[in-house]
């Protein structure tokens, strides 16, 4: 998986690299089992922000979305396959206020962007970053605030600025493997001190139990990421150290679609009738919520 958060940062450095080390049989948390269940808020269509659908897409009664999962709490599967997550849970409520059924396609993430601007998908919605570079192909509708997030296992003391020599697990070619791991490291290095021995993983499962088992000190992931992780296992982890370079998340559509400020009207419904606030709490991902809805609200 690349990464989601693409937006510039600083320069990449070097840093000491493990592979992933072999997680030991036995004491594997089965991560699986302690997926959060799907909320399926149900939501009356209104009419009004339902009137604002471009026809073409009202006539047929869905919403075809494209999505690329696995990205834990977002979207992903559950144990029979079926695509969940707070995106999931989200798009339903927002194509409910439309007065469609979401219908999800599963999509290379490089390819989720062309297919939308050649008309095969209506939404996108794979925790894209808004960025202003994105913006130059479609148009988002920001409904969330994430962040890079640290975690630990409850009762260490680990500053993730001051991390020198600790080892630090990271999802592959995610953009804290990529860049802010690395740039940490290299402030260490300048500083004389030992660098962060970064671990690298498949997936972000496997960087959860290497916490939980002491493999490695802390692990670093988007913040809506991490924050599952810490519902998900109840105690075991918490978040350690600020949320850096937070930026929106955003839908994206065809630029300049009308669908656009329909989605945008569907969110701000949802946000203000608490159906947002209540999917957001049931996965655990509150603190990235948001008041107010936008289109392209990218900064950098």
């Amino acid at each position: 998986m690349r990464a989601r958060t693409l937006r510039p940062r600083l320069l990449l450095a070097v840093v000491a690299v493990l592979t992933a080390i072999p997680l030991l049989a036995g004491c594997v948390v089965d991560e699986s089992a302690l997926d959060t269940k799907p909320l399926k808020v149900k939501v009356a269509e209104q009419p009004e922000i339902a009137a604002m659908v471009p026809a073409a897409i009202r006539d047929t009664g869905r919403l075809r979305v494209g999505t690329n999962p696995p990205y834990q709490p977002n979207e992903f599967k559950d144990r029979n396959g079926n695509i969940i997550g707070f995106d999931v849970d989200l798009v339903d409520a927002i194509a409910g206020v439309l007065g469609l059924r979401a219908e999800y396609n599963e999509a290379d993430f490089d390819k989720i962007i062309p297919a939308l601007q050649a008309g095969s998908f209506d939404l996108g919605m794979s925790s894209f970053t808004d960025s202003l570079e994105r913006e130059k192909e479609v148009d988002f509708v920001d409904y969330f605030s994430a962040g890079i997030q640290w975690a630990q296992k409850v009762g260490r003391d680990i500053d993730p600025n001051n991390a020198c020599g600790l080892r630090v697990g990271v999802q592959t070619t995610t953009v804290e493997d990529t860049d802010e791991v690395p740039a940490k490291s290299a402030a260490c290095v300048k500083a004389g001190r030992d660098p962060i021995i970064k671990v690298k993983f498949d997936t972000q499962d496997q960087a959860v139990n290497a916490v939980l088992m002491g493999q490695v000190d802390a692990f670093s992931a988007d913040s809506p990421v991490t924050a599952y992780a810490v519902k998900k296992t109840d105690g075991q982890l918490e978040e350690v150290g600020p949320t850096y370079d937070a930026a929106p998340y955003g839908l994206p559509v065809a630029k300049g679609s009308p669908l656009g400020p329909a989605v945008l009207a569907a969110v701000q419904y949802l946000i203000d009738n608490g159906q947002y606030e209540q999917i957001a709490r049931h996965w655990g991902v509150e603190a990235g919520m948001i008041k107010r809805a936008e289109i392209n609200g990218a900064k950098e």
